[in-house]
């Protein structure tokens, strides 16, 4: 029977939008607290709102993605010769 006080890395992965191995390296950062249970790693479901709260929603990247590359094709040269000075 799963512990349902914790979540496991792919699971957190799942919810943050990005890789298991994203996740694992924030871990060994510091920057998301977890517990080594042999050699896995669990993460605390009272820390998912510290976690989660700091993160960007999928549709907040895609539109952030999509603004990026608008200004990009708008201003491509003028940003080339900004970052020559």
């Amino acid at each position: 029977m799963k512990d349902e006080k914790f979540i496991t890395t792919p699971e957190l992965a799942k919810m943050l939008g990005v890789s298991r191995i994203a996740v694992y390296k924030r871990i060994k950062s510091g920057k998301i607290k977890a517990l080594r249970i042999g050699r896995n790693f669990v993460i605390d479901k009272k820390d998912l709102g510290d976690i989660l709260g700091k993160e960007l929603k999928q549709s907040e990247k895609l539109e952030i993605e999509k603004a990026v590359e608008k200004t990009v094709a708008d201003y491509g040269e003028t940003l080339k010769m900004l970052g020559k000075t």
